[in-house]
């Protein structure tokens, strides 16, 4: 994305309906230029609708809480009502809401055990958080956004706190892959657009079959690095950008 598509996008879903010529006065950019954007991009097109009264809507609101996320997730709560939740309970939920957006719950490879597992770690880091006040920040797990060939946003879990979205890539490997730290960082740039500029997305590969491992890892041919670790060690990545130990 452009920098006039990011900023509109974030107008419009930072609103509760806005019409193009009040988008335009707040980016201080002509009517058109809007309008070219409103009807030609493809999150405007896809992520965004126009009401009756021509105001612009986002399907998924940027502010607390995210409302319409649940919309793309298989589960979407506050981590108090996560918690809240029996393994089973939740588990039954996760699967219908995967059936419910379209995802596929082929089991042959195990995937309902990595659904477990990756709800055993964040359980495991929210107990590890103590007295922090995570209650009411947002967790979702299986985040797929495929509207169309133009977007993409996928993400095994998020967990939105005041500031920051933790996106996580849970693969049941005890050994740090390049194809998986890529695939970690894969969708960072867009979940940044669909949550603005209020938040640092931070994309992190979490390897649940690992001990004692944390450590950031450079993303072939460029210049970043994303933290890689094992479950046990997940508290550390929180830690790195909230300082819970300071």
């Amino acid at each position: 994305m452009d920098i006039i598509e990011r900023d509109i996008f974030a107008v419009i879903c930072g609103s509760d309906g806005i019409r193009a010529r009040d988008i335009a006065k707040k980016l201080n950019r002509n009517r058109s230029v809007i309008n070219h954007y409103l009807y030609a991009s493809p999150y405007m097109h896809e992520l965004c609708y126009q009401d009756s009264s021509c105001n612009w809507h986002g399907y998924i609101r940027q502010s607390r809480p995210h409302r319409g996320l649940e919309d793309f997730c298989g589960y979407y709560s506050t981590v108090r009502e996560f918690l809240d939740l029996g393994e089973e309970e939740w588990f039954e939920s996760l699967k219908e809401g995967c059936t419910r957006i379209g995802r596929n719950l082929n089991d042959t490879r195990g995937l309902f055990h990595s659904f477990r597992d990756a709800a055993g770690v964040m359980r495991r880091l929210f107990d590890d958080l103590g007295e922090v006040s995570y209650g009411d920040w947002e967790i979702a797990f299986e985040l797929r956004i495929k509207k169309s060939r133009h977007i993409r946003i996928y993400a095994d879990v998020l967990v939105i706190t005041e500031t920051y979205v933790f996106s996580l890539e849970f693969k049941m490997n005890d050994r740090i892959e390049e194809k998986e730290v890529a695939q970690a960082a894969k969708y960072s740039a867009y979940q940044e657009v669909l949550f603005g500029p209020a938040y640092d997305v931070i994309p992190v590969l979490v390897l649940t079959r690992a001990e004692d491992l944390y450590r950031y890892v450079p993303l072939a041919q460029t210049t970043a690095e994303i933290p890689v670790c094992s479950g046990d060690m997940l508290f550390n990545v929180f830690d790195e950008y909230l300082g819970f130990l300071d």
